[in-house]
C-alpha cells in the first residue's frame, strides 16, 4: 500500500530543509509532511562542501552544518524532524513520478502519494564524460555536489600531500576549490575558457582583482582554453591534463566545476518547462495547482530583469522554498512578499 501524505518535498537539499522549517512555522500537523531524499543524511548547507569541509585543520563535519545555520537560524538535526512530526525518508531514490495520479515510486518499489508536491530536486553536475572527453573516467577526477563527493576529495587531498591539482572551471566551484586546495599546500592550476573568471557575474575589472589576488597566493591561472583529454598512470589515476591549446599539465588531482543541469527528468512532459527548468509563477506554483518547484529547477518571473529566469544560488534555494510553502500551506494566503536574491562573491578563504 502507498504511504500517503498531505505534502511531499521531493529532494533533500537546501530547499527541502528551509521548506520544512517554514512548514513547521505554518503549523503543519504531525504526519502531514514527508521529505524524500536519495542522500543518507538530513538536509545540510551544501556550500560548506567547497569551503570549511576541506580545510586542512578542524574541517567542518555534520551535524555542524545542517540547515538552517547558513542563514543564521537554528540547526535542524534529524531529531528536529521527528519532534515536528515530519517524516524524513532518506536513502530513497524516486524513479517515477506520476503527477496525474499524484504518486511517486522509489527504486525499491515503494509508492508514495500526496495532495501537494514540492519539487526540490536541485541540479546534477555536468561531467566531462558526458562529452566523451578522452580519459575523463580516470581515478582522482572529482566533481563536488554531495557529502560523499567531498569525502572522496578530502581523502585524495590527504593522500596526495604537496601534490599538483588542476581545477577545470572558473566559476564559484573553481574559485572556492582553488582556494581551499592551496590552503592544503597543493600546487593549483585553474583552467577556464572565458576571458576572465565568473563572467556572468564579474566585470572585467572585478575579475582582474580576483585573478591578481589568487595569483599572488600562488594559484596559476590559464584562460581561454579547455581540457580535452587526460592520461593516467598504471594505477588508473590521472597523471596529465591535455589542454586544447596544446599544453599538458601534470596533475595528481583534477576537480571539475563546469556547471550543472537541473534535475527535471522525473516530471518532464508533465509540467510546463522553460529555459531548462520548470516554469512557475511568482509563488513557485507550476501550471498544475498541486505542484510547486523551488531552487535550481524553477524558472520563475524575476522582476529585476523583467523576464523568466532560472537561478542557481543558495539564497534563492532558501527563499523560494519558504515562499512556496507559505502559499501551498495557506490557500488563502495573499502574498505581498518580494524574493530578494543576493549574489555574493566566492568565499575565497585564502
Amino acid at each position: 500500500m502507498a504511504k500517503t501524505f498531505k505534502y511531499i518535498i521531493l529532494g533533500g537539499g537546501v530547499s527541502a530543509g528551509y521548506a520544512a522549517r517554514e512548514f513547521a512555522k505554518q503549523g503543519v500537523k504531525p504526519g502531514e509532511l514527508a521529505i524524500i531524499s536519495k542522500e543518507a543524511v538530513a538536509p545540510y548547507e551544501r556550500p560548506a562542501l567547497s569551503k570549511a569541509y576541506l580545510f586542512p585543520e578542524s574541517p567542518a563535519r555534520l551535524p555542524g552544518f545542517h540547515v538552517c545555520v547558513g542563514s543564521g537560524g537554528e540547526r535542524l538535526l534529524p531529531e528536529w524532524y521527528t519532534e515536528k512530526g515530519i517524516e524524513l525518508i532518506l536513502s530513497t531514490e524516486i524513479v517515477k513520478v506520476d503527477l496525474a495520479a499524484k504518486s511517486l515510486i522509489s527504486a525499491g518499489g515503494e509508492t508514495f502519494s500526496y495532495q501537494i508536491l514540492i519539487v526540490a530536486t536541485g541540479s546534477t553536475v555536468i561531467r566531462l564524460t558526458d562529452f566523451g572527453v578522452e580519459g575523463a573516467d580516470a581515478k582522482n577526477i572529482f566533481y563536488l555536489r554531495e557529502v560523499d563527493d567531498a569525502d572522496k576529495l578530502y581523502a585524495a587531498i590527504k593522500a596526495k600531500k604537496n601534490g599538483k591539482a588542476v581545477v577545470v572551471g572558473g566559476g564559484y566551484i573553481g574559485l572556492e576549490l582553488s582556494a581551499v586546495l592551496k590552503l592544503n599546500n597543493i600546487d593549483v592550476t585553474m583552467v577556464y575558457p572565458e576571458p576572465w573568471c565568473m563572467p556572468r557575474l564579474f566585470t572585467a575589472g572585478i575579475a582582474e582583482f580576483y585573478e591578481g589576488y589568487y595569483a599572488n597566493k600562488g594559484v596559476n591561472i590559464i584562460k581561454g582554453t579547455v581540457a580535452v583529454g587526460f592520461t593516467s598512470n598504471s594505477d588508473g589515476e590521472v597523471k596529465e591534463v591535455k589542454l586544447k591549446d596544446g599544453r599538458v599539465l601534470e596533475a595528481d588531482i583534477v576537480v571539475v566545476g563546469v556547471g550543472g543541469r537541473p534535475q527535471t527528468v522525473l516530471v518532464k512532459g508533465q509540467v510546463e518547462e522553460e529555459k531548462g527548468g520548470i516554469k512557475t509563477d511568482a509563488f513557485f506554483k507550476t501550471n498544475l495547482s498541486d505542484v510547486y518547484a523551488v531552487g535550481d529547477v524553477a524558472t520563475f518571473p524575476l522582476k529585476l530583469y523583467g523576464e523568466l529566469r532560472r537561478v542557481e544560488h543558495v539564497d534563492h534555494s532558501r527563499k523560494s522554498a519558504e515562499q512556496a510553502v507559505k502559499v501551498s500551506s495557506l490557500p488563502k494566503f495573499v502574498s505581498s512578499c518580494t524574493i530578494y536574491i543576493f549574489i555574493i562573491a566566492p568565499a575565497c578563504s585564502l
